[in-house]
């Protein structure tokens, strides 16, 4: 077995609600960006977007952007997208695109390694109307404390 990686580059994308970072996980076109547009129309921040840097340090996994690609959102039919940013943020929710979706979140709930960290996370469909706000309360019920 090997040890866990303290740093890592991930094809996800990581909004800030609050001070908790969310990471958004799923396959390209499974509706990552487009779930964190809805959020940042709610108030979430950017934190990146497609590929994210995350990092062990002091027992969070903490994610940022690429210089390369920070502060730009894809958004389909628009193009890339300039969005305030935030540099950095503790990941405190994983949001599975790609995973079985249950009608109850399975007890315990799911956790994924991030940067050799566990992290909790969630299955959503993230086109469903309601996916922005399942997000934030998910994030409210389940993820990690500031």
């Amino acid at each position: 077995m090997t040890s866990p990686s303290p740093f890592a580059i991930l094809h996800a994308t990581c909004v800030s609600i609050g001070k908790r970072g969310v990471l958004i996980l799923g396959p390209s076109g499974s509706g990552k960006s487009d779930l964190a547009l809805r959020l940042i129309d709610r108030g979430a921040m950017l934190i990146s977007d497609d590929g994210v840097e995350v990092r062990a340090e002091s027992g969070r996994a903490i994610a940022s952007a690429p210089a390369t690609i920070a502060g730009q959102l894809e958004v389909r039919g628009l193009g890339i997208v300039a969005l305030p940013a935030y540099d950095e943020i503790p990941v405190s929710l994983c949001i599975s695109l790609d995973s079985e979706r249950h009608r109850m979140p399975p007890d315990p709930l799911p956790v994924l390694s991030v940067a050799g960290l566990p992290v909790p996370m969630l299955a959503l469909d993230p086109f469903e109307p309601s996916a922005p706000i399942k997000v934030e309360r998910g994030l409210a019920l389940y993820g990690l404390p500031a």
